[in-house]
Order: structure tokens, then sequence, then C-alpha cells
């Protein structure tokens, strides 16, 4: 492969592109989304950062939050043949900077199975058993009762 040339841009990538990059994860096999309704997250995120490799989107991250006190980190993808040459660090280091800049002081986010060490070597910490928060799986809600 020739030597990446990774640009970051805070603007909305195309939604095929996003789509592709979101399917390299595995994840919409339980969310099972369209690109239109991965868009529709996207479009609505408080801060984004997409990487791109001259024209080709090759990591993504977003926050998702009230702008004051909490901040969600989610979507963050690295396509795997660009992994481990720190575009995935520096999207989640502009991230964090970006809710830093704005005093927030809870920013969380979802970590992918595996993947703990990376965001431990960028100062997160795991949540202790007992700690605060709860998450209703997609697999237990139950379907909204039709109409009779």
């Amino acid at each position: 492969m020739e030597e990446a040339e990774i640009s970051y841009t805070n603007t909305l990538p195309e939604k095929a592109d996003f789509f592709a990059l979101f399917e390299t994860t595995g994840w919409n096999k339980e969310y099972e989304l369209s690109a239109d309704e991965l868009y529709r997250a996207l479009d609505v995120s408080w801060h984004m950062i997409a990487a791109y490799d001259r024209d080709r989107l090759v990591g993504f991250g977003r926050v998702i939050s009230d702008g004051v006190l909490h901040a969600f980190i989610v979507e963050l993808i690295v396509l795997p043949e660009y992994q481990g040459q720190g575009i995935g660090g520096h999207i989640l280091s502009q991230l964090t900077d970006r809710c830093k800049t704005y005093g927030i002081a809870d920013i969380q986010l979802f970590c992918a199975k595996g993947k703990a060490g990376f965001y431990e070597k960028h100062g997160f910490v795991r949540r202790s058993a007992d700690a605060p928060g709860m998450q209703l799986s997609r697999a237990i809600i139950p379907e909204p009762e039709k109409d009779r």
C-alpha cells in the first residue's frame, strides 16, 4: 500500500462512504440500519471528525453531547488496514479536546470488544462493576404494540 496522506475534517462524510466504513465493524449485524438511518444519526451529532486518505474515508468518530455536562463518544472507526497508524488516537484526541474546550466534565464512550487497551492508553478508565450507569439492550426492548 502506498504511504497514506491522512487529512482530518469535521464535516459530514458522504452517506455511502460512512455506510461502507460502518459495515467494516460488523456492528450492523445487530443494528440492521440502512445507510439513510445511519446518516440521520450522524447529522445530529454534536461534533465529528472524519479521516481521509486522499478522498477515501478511512476513519471516523463522533460525539453526542448536551454541550455542557455530558459527552458520549461513539462510532470511533478506523478501516482495518489503516489501524495502528495513529489515526484512531488522533480522532479520539480531537474529540476529547473539543469536549474539554467546552468544559464538559463527563466524557464517556462505548468500547468495542477487545479495544479497551487503546482507550486506556488515551486516559480512559474502565468503570467498576458498581459504577453508575446501565443499558437497555436492544435485544430485550419489547416491540411496541400495534394499534388494535
